[in-house]
């Protein structure tokens, strides 16, 4: 008996290594984007716990119905609507909504407007995608939820680190020649803090199906279904990095980080070219060796070609990309790691160059968990189709590195939008009562790469073609104004809905490097002989000498001592420092043509209250129009200088001071506009199922006090 026991012991948890990829990767430098810093990789153990999780809310089902009759549960007795709906743009533009409204190009927001009613939201300091809905979601400042930005950084070691989520590997691990076997759990821990209000919707049975809502990985554990969507990683572990075969260069190795991808080189024999694609690091082999999948090309006809890849055939057409290809690598030589991808062939004749994105997590088959419950991925796979999991989806440093075009990249943000779309009308369909919330990404990328274009200003096209994708941007408020549309025409009179975007959207011209200036005024000190700018995250302060840095799109950090690990600032100067650096910078001009750059540089204590305001930057920064952080600053990197032109395609951004930047909010009912802000949607929705709002919950229900109106 004891020996059968053995056996089937071994023969899991020989299959729990070959799932266990619980891996922390090094900060892809670059990416700092829609979302940057640390990105992870899961474990089989979450994987296997929430498939427990879900049989056993399968198997219990039928002794809840009976328990809540016995307790008389009616959970919708005191509601003011069947249901709500909330339909989030990221990013959509109140300048732009209101001018192409009164233009007639957005007939369905105009009538939202008209019947219901419409204003500018206010946003959250600093009005970033991950802060804006958190503060959506918890109601609360973020002093209360704790997500201040994509990266923050461990104190004593000063290493960046990613803002919401952390993963603690396996701290016990049984090693049998180069085999590593983990013998303990390892953890994936979401940071941001207070409960969403699905959560608090589920504590009093009422029903929420949440679809992409930035920080929502890994998945809340509430009555409803989820799809996490920022922060959820590829297969390797990052944000998003793609994969560039070339003949021009490429050593199969990751760039620099000044490429938010790999250049991987190609062989060309006569008629067929071989490759690899990079998979995530073995982490059940000593030395945690890069798992690499070989595949070739061979020609086709007109300009055809097809790829080979894990057995199957797959036909390439220039300047089209593939369907999803369902791809595997094998650890310890027989369990697979499945993912899923896209190639988009470029051209075969010299030089060959092929595309092929992020490698993510199959919803089908995930690696760990991306929805709740975790067989909910699975479910709008066979519904729809394989789909994109990767929580930045859209790949904007193809595009600002000239690896895709523009007309690529929006192929694949409309590819994404449609997968989107499909998952939100199902489920719009299938909640009859409760709440449906669906985030759509689009407008924020495409916003970020095409700005641009309606710029007149924008020093990344002063001598190129305006007119070809001059209209990208108001085709994008039409596309998202006909999903309104097909939206309200699925909704009856007692549906409530919400139309918003968590902040608007403005140029980004011009890069101020916080930790230029600060070098310059003596707050910072560089090692000596270090280049500028350097070579990784400040590698190369000099910590003893050094007051304050910069780090993430936002925040300055003072080197505070007991607190940083090499701090120097006594902590009872710190907060006499931290205003003293907020007045210098506050108004900040640039000499090159002396317009204010910092609209108001602002110490923590006072824009935040609650429990973690600790964990925020000293002094959050608020840039004012046309500017934000530099590229190199965002990175921990000091440039040569504290001015510089933004030449990359990334040329608008939202990375300013909240009150330059509300976002948009309709609804077909009357509300109470004073003021409305982010916050006050989630008070306002448990209002409309008359659940009380939390004590936590620093936002306001928008409700009239005649609600029914």
């Amino acid at each position: 008996m004891m020996a059968a026991i053995r056996v089937t012991l071994t023969a899991i948890a020989l299959w729990a290594l070959g799932r266990l990829l619980a891996h922390e990767t090094a900060v892809q430098e670059a990416y700092i984007g829609p979302g940057a810093g640390i990105a992870l990789l899961g474990s089989f153990f979450a994987v296997f716990s929430a498939f427990l999780s879900a049989f056993f809310f399968v198997l219990s089902w039928p002794v809840r119905m009976v328990w809540r009759g016995l307790r008389g549960g009616r959970p919708y007795a005191a509601a003011k609507a069947k249901k709500v709906v909330v339909l989030g743009l990221d990013g959509l533009e109140p300048t732009l909504t209101e001018q192409l409204m009164d233009a007639g190009r957005l007939p369905n927001l105009a009538k939202l407007r008209d019947h219901g009613v419409y204003a500018r939201l206010g946003t959250t300091c600093p009005p970033l995608s991950p802060v804006a809905w958190s503060s959506f979601s918890t109601g609360t400042n973020p002093g209360k939820h704790n997500i201040y930005d994509f990266i923050s950084r461990h104190a004593p070691t000063y290493r960046p680190t990613q803002s919401s989520v952390h993963v603690r590997d396996s701290r016990r691990k049984l090693k049998i020649g180069p085999v590593i076997i983990p013998l303990s759990r390892p953890q994936v821990c979401g940071l941001r803090k207070s409960k969403p209000f699905w959560n608090v919707l589920g504590e009093s049975g009422i029903f929420s199906a949440v679809l992409r809502v930035p920080i929502t990985f890994p998945p809340d554990r509430f009555r409803g279904v989820q799809l996490s969507a920022m922060c959820v990683p590829d297969l390797r572990g990052t944000h998003g990095m793609f994969s560039y075969f070339t003949e021009n260069g490429g050593t199969g190795d990751t760039t620099d980080g000044e490429v938010g991808g790999d250049l991987i080189p190609i062989e060309r024999t006569g008629d067929t070219v071989r490759s690899f694609l990079r998979g995530p690091p073995n982490t059940l082999v000593a030395g945690e060796p890069e798992m690499r999948l070989p595949f070739k090309v061979t020609r086709g006809r007109n300009g055809s070609a097809t790829l080979h890849i894990n057995g199957q055939k797959v036909t390439l057409e220039p300047g089209r990309y593939t369907d999803w290809v369902a791809i595997h690598f094998r650890t310890l030589g027989v369990i697979k790691i499945r993912g899923i991808c896209r190639f988009f062939l470029k051209r075969f004749d010299s030089p060959f160059e092929l595309y092929c994105t992020p490698i993510q997590i199959d919803p089908e088959k995930p690696i760990m968990p991306i929805s709740h419950p975790n067989n909910y991925s699975r479910y709008l796979a066979r519904l729809q189709g394989t789909f994109s999991t990767l929580g930045l989806a859209e790949d904007t440093w193809s595009l600002s590195e000239r690896r895709l075009d523009e007309d690529a990249f929006l192929t694949q943000a409309y590819n994404i939008h449609a997968e989107r779309e499909e998952m939100f009308f199902d489920a719009l369909k299938r909640v009859p009562r409760g709440v449906v919330v669906c985030v759509f990404d689009g407008p924020d990328r495409i916003q970020h790469m095409f700005w641009r274009y309606i710029d007149e200003r924008h020093p990344a096209l002063r001598n190129g073609d305006r007119e070809r994708h001059r209209n990208v941007i108001p085709d994008m408020y039409e596309k998202m104004d006909d999903l309104v549309g097909r939206t309200v025409e699925t909704l009856d009179d007692d549906t409530v809905l919400f139309v918003m975007s968590d902040h608007g959207f403005k140029p980004f011209r011009r890069c101020v490097d916080l930790n230029a200036w600060l070098l310059d005024n003596d707050y910072l000190a560089l090692k000596e002989g270090a280049r500028r700018p350097g070579t990784s995250y400040l590698a190369d302060m000099d910590w003893s000498r050094t007051k304050a840095y910069a780090l993430g799109l936002a925040g300055i950090f003072l080197n505070v001592e007991g607190r940083e690990g090499q701090g120097i600032v006594p902590a009872r100067d710190a907060e006499a420092l931290a205003r003293e650096i907020a007045a210098k910078l506050t108004g900040l001009r640039d000499p090159e043509n002396n317009e204010v750059a910092i609209h108001e540089a602002m110490p923590r204590e006072t824009v935040y209250h609650g429990p973690y305001v600790s964990s925020a930057p000293d002094i959050i920064i608020g840039y004012n129009v046309g500017y934000r952080i530099s590229w190199d600053a965002v990175i921990g990197k000091c440039g040569p200088e504290v001015f510089c032109d933004n030449l990359k395609a990334w040329s608008g951004d939202h990375c300013i001071h909240p009150d330059l930047v509300p976002g948009v909010l309709f609804c077909n009912r009357k509300l109470d506009l004073t003021d409305p802000n982010i916050i006050d949607l989630a008070p306002t929705t448990l209002d409309l199922f008359g659940v009380r709002k939390p004590a936590y919950m620093d936002g306001k229900t928008l409700l009239c006090a005649d609600a029914s109106n």
